[in-house]
């Protein structure tokens, strides 16, 4: 078994909640280097622009396009 299909595997076990809670794990992680790296928000707003919206193309691929 590949690695692709061993995480795929496992993420299928995951359910909303638990998604759920890893995204707000992964914000409260940014924060962190936030808190801890304050020069990081000197880099201009249109690079998290930018990879929001890279992030942002295969979910929205998937839920919209894809049958």
């Amino acid at each position: 078994m590949g690695m692709m299909e061993n995480l795929n595997k496992r993420a299928s076990k995951l359910g909303i909640i638990d998604l759920k809670l890893a995204q707000m794990a992964a914000c409260f992680f940014a924060l962190i280097i936030a808190k801890l790296i304050p020069q990081i928000m000197d880099i201009s707003i249109w690079w998290f622009v930018g990879l929001g919206i890279l992030c942002a193309l295969k979910p929205g691929y998937t839920f919209w396009v894809k049958k």
